[in-house]
């Protein structure tokens, strides 16, 4: 539809079209410059070497952030993780896949994967530590009806006894169930295992995971406080407990086809 007088005109879809067109690339400006702030800087896939700085029209500015406990974060931050990933290349060409070396559930890659998050514990609007114990939330308990699970026996996939439940570790600010604590069967320590991972019968009294074997609870990573969890201790112990599902038994790990 175009309008004008005197042979001078417009056409209205046309200009609609350029005005689409224009959002579009500016909205894609605007996320390339939002996704730049958390993950950065990058690295060259086989050399390691830092990308140039972060100038140009994708890069924005740092952002800061005031988390609710009153201090800030700021991304990005320049800060390279610096771990070393148990772990070794299978190529020299950019993009090959690498594999585990050791104990595969601990080496941080594939479905065990973990950030480096803070060491302090995930915290209530209060300020409390957010998931603890039982015996440090006793004004909680497990709802009448269902089953109380401490003492439950602890079996891995391979249906073989990993310990028994000491604990129950519970989310104060949703009222949930996030890990059990469960006491080895040798009696050398205590480890959590997540909730979100074990099927619970309460006809046999057991708790059971599909993610890692009875021997291998061993190596569930210890907690630096018997009491809480860390947001870092979080992921690390539930990147162990995911590896499981590919690197448990020899079987998983290979492929499919």
């Amino acid at each position: 539809m175009a309008y004008g007088t005197d042979g001078i005109g417009f056409d209205l879809v046309e200009i609609l079209c350029y005005m689409f067109v224009l959002f579009f690339f500016s909205l894609i400006i605007y996320l390339r410059r939002e996704d730049h702030r958390e993950g950065y800087p990058l690295e060259e896939d086989t050399t390691g070497r830092l990308e140039n700085d972060a100038t140009g029209i994708f890069y924005g500015a740092p952002k800061t952030f005031l988390m609710g406990d009153g201090h800030t974060i700021i991304k990005p931050d320049g800060i390279r993780d610096t771990r070393e990933l148990a772990a070794k290349r299978t190529a020299v060409w950019p993009g090959a896949p690498i594999e585990p070396v050791g104990n595969p559930l601990g080496a941080g890659i594939g479905p065990g994967a973990y950030q480096m998050r803070s060491t302090e514990p995930d915290r209530t609007s209060h300020g409390d530590a957010k998931i603890v114990p039982l015996r440090v939330a006793t004004a909680f308990s497990v709802v009448r009806g269902d089953p109380k699970l401490i003492g439950y026996t602890v079996k891995g996939m391979d249906g073989a006894v990993a310990g028994t439940v000491s604990d129950i570790w519970v989310d104060t600010a949703e009222s949930l169930i996030r890990y059990l604590e469960v006491a080895l069967a040798d009696g050398s320590r205590t480890v959590i295992l997540p909730m979100m991972m074990s099927a619970v019968s309460k006809s046999k009294k057991t708790v059971q995971t599909d993610s890692i074997t009875a021997a291998q609870f061993a190596g569930v990573p210890a907690l630096s406080n018997p009491d809480q969890i860390s947001l870092r201790e979080e992921d690390i112990i539930s990147g162990y407990f995911g590896g499981g599902y590919m690197y448990a038994t020899p079987v998983r790990a290979e492929p499919l086809v």
